[in-house]
């Protein structure tokens, strides 16, 4: 029987100063002033419309800001935007919302006006600290920019942030790899986003594709980042997101773990479990911003039920990124499905070394296996 896992919500604003070479998100340079007050009226239409689709009550654990550059707009905004949002859905007592932020448009007042907002969590796109990264990436800040960045959101108040770092950069050896999670560690995040940057199509890389580091360089980056995050006390607790204790993000686990999420803004998505339909959807909105301004009657691209046949796959696919896995009951009450269904397959990854039961909280866990973590597509294959 299906039942509702927690609700968030994700707002995409699709705005950028410039368009990164390697950057595939729906994004758009801002060649002109930003419809900023139009642009937020008609996010609290498409959510008002959104929790339509709600048929219980519910409260949201968590919000997401995410772009594009959503520091590009006001401290007021975001006020009048949450306020609007929490008088429709009441938001849970240590809700956490965050912030992307680009070091870039940082300043104090800026910081400050977000987190008197009701921002209590900044995820700040550093990428790395070398100069010439950033500038072979297409960053519009510099190290010094990015550090000040960092500051200042301490200095206003932020006691929970995030560092996106990048690594097997354009030119880069390991060494300056593990340098630029160095420099972070010591900036005091609560929280270490790395991952390493893939050449995704529709890209200026994909098309003019830059000399990236060779595949023993690659694993060293790898090995050598990760024992000195995990040294350093954060611990991964999915693929590329590492976190001091307590101070995983409630956003990404409710992601990874199939809860639910309303998607709001252009091109945003959304995931909705339906329990009296017996339905899992998924959403997404009108990519264009300026589609997404014209249209009259909702700015829904597509709305598709998850088959049956595929809840399965599409639960593992997001709870084995997560180093604890997930548990039978989670799998039955976000399905739908007997845990009978996986079972056998489950077994076969066992013996092949790429899956485990572990304990968890006095719960038995079944999750991916030191080596299954390397090659996960490979432990998916064997739901297919």
């Amino acid at each position: 029987m299906l039942e509702r896992p927690p609700l968030s919500l994700y707002i995409h604003v699709p705005w950028c100063v410039r368009k990164c070479p390697y950057c595939d998100f729906n994004s758009h340079e801002s060649k002109t002033g930003l419809p900023e007050k139009e642009y937020v009226e008609l996010l609290l239409d498409d959510f008002v419309r959104e929790k339509a689709r709600l048929n219980d009550d519910n409260q949201l654990v968590s919000i997401f800001i995410g772009g594009g550059t959503p520091s590009l707009f006001s401290g007021n905004s975001y006020r009048y935007l949450l306020s609007r949002i929490e008088e429709q859905i009441p938001f849970s007592r240590d809700i956490e919302i965050t912030l992307e932020a680009n070091p870039g448009t940082a300043d104090t007042e800026r910081f400050a006006a977000y987190h008197d907002a009701g921002i209590n969590r900044l995820s700040i796109g550093i990428q790395s600290f070398d100069d010439r990264c950033l500038d072979r990436l297409g960053r519009i800040h510099n190290s010094d920019e990015a550090l000040s960045a960092i500051e200042i959101a301490k200095q206003v108040g932020f006691e929970n942030f995030n560092l996106d770092l990048m690594h097997g950069l354009p030119g880069q050896s390991s060494e300056q790899a593990v340098k630029d999670l160095q420099i972070g560690i010591e900036s005091e995040p609560t929280h270490v986003s790395w991952y390493q940057l893939t050449i995704e199509p529709n890209t200026v890389f994909y098309h003019r594709p830059p000399t990236l580091p060779v595949e023993n360089v690659l694993e060293e980056i790898q090995t050598n980042g990760h024992g000195l995050l995990e040294g350093k006390d954060f611990h991964q607790y999915e693929v590329s997101a590492y976190a001091m204790s307590n101070r995983e993000s409630i956003h990404n686990l409710n992601y990874w773990s199939f809860g639910d999420y309303l998607g709001i803004g252009a091109g945003a998505h959304g995931k909705l479990t339906l329990p009296t339909e017996n339905k899992i959807i998924r959403t997404r909105k009108v990519k264009q911003p300026n589609h997404y301004f014209s249209a009259l009657n909702g700015r829904d691209a597509e709305i598709k039920e998850i088959p049956m046949q595929e809840r399965s796959v599409e639960f593992l696919m997001n709870t084995l990124r997560l180093r604890e896995g997930f548990n039978q009951s989670q799998f039955e009450k976000r399905t739908g499905l007997a845990f009978e269904e996986i079972a056998k397959r489950v077994e076969s990854q066992i013996e092949k070394g790429l899956m485990q039961i572990v304990e968890v909280d006095d719960e038995l866990s079944i999750s991916a296996t030191s080596n299954g973590y390397r090659f996960l597509n490979s432990v998916l294959e064997g739901f297919l």
